[in-house]
């Protein structure tokens, strides 16, 4: 017997019985449910936050000086803009809830909620302090409201995808 012969294959390094490909799709699946309910809660608490003073004192300098937005202040209170805002948010946040019933409305409220986070990423462009001036500015960004804001776009991946899986679970696909 050569000295070759007496090394342990390297070639089987876990059992034969060990399935990674299960286990991709059991994170797979642990993932699509933690992905649309922590949106879902994302959505519920910060819609619920909406309704305090500190919430609606806080958006302010963000809607004010967003052209999309800023114009909401002309019509409605600081706070009666957040509590309408904290009901949309709400109402999304339960749409996207609903996809084990109703995948259409899960996917109706993730579409919804990527419009938010669209209309919220503009913030990076329209809020003045974005940029933090003290490490030169751009691509700085500031604790708030940049890094604040730039969570969207994770939000933003998060919804998509949501409303991805959603419409491709209805029974009737057209």
């Amino acid at each position: 017997m050569t000295a070759i012969e007496n090394v342990p294959s390297t070639t089987q390094t876990r059992p034969a019985d060990f399935d990674l490909g299960a286990v991709g799709d059991k994170l797979r699946a642990v993932g699509t449910h933690a992905t649309r309910y922590g949106l879902v809660v994302v959505l519920l608490w910060i819609g619920g936050m909406k309704f305090t003073a500190y919430e609606a004192e806080g958006i302010l300098p963000l809607v004010a000086n967003s052209p999309f937005m800023g114009w909401a202040y002309d019509i409605l209170s600081v706070t009666a803009f957040a509590a309408l805002l904290g009901v949309v948010e709400i109402v999304v946040g339960l749409l996207i809830a609903l996809r084990p019933v109703s995948p259409t409305a899960s996917a109706v409220g993730s579409g919804l909620a990527a419009g938010m986070f669209v209309t919220t990423l503009t913030f990076l462009v329209t809020t003045p302090g974005v940029w933090e001036p003290s490490l030169g500015g751009f691509p700085a960004l500031s604790a708030m409201p940049g890094q604040f804001v730039l969570k969207d776009l994770v939000l933003l991946g998060a919804a998509l995808w949501t409303a991805g899986e959603a419409l491709a679970a209805r029974p009737n696909r057209r």
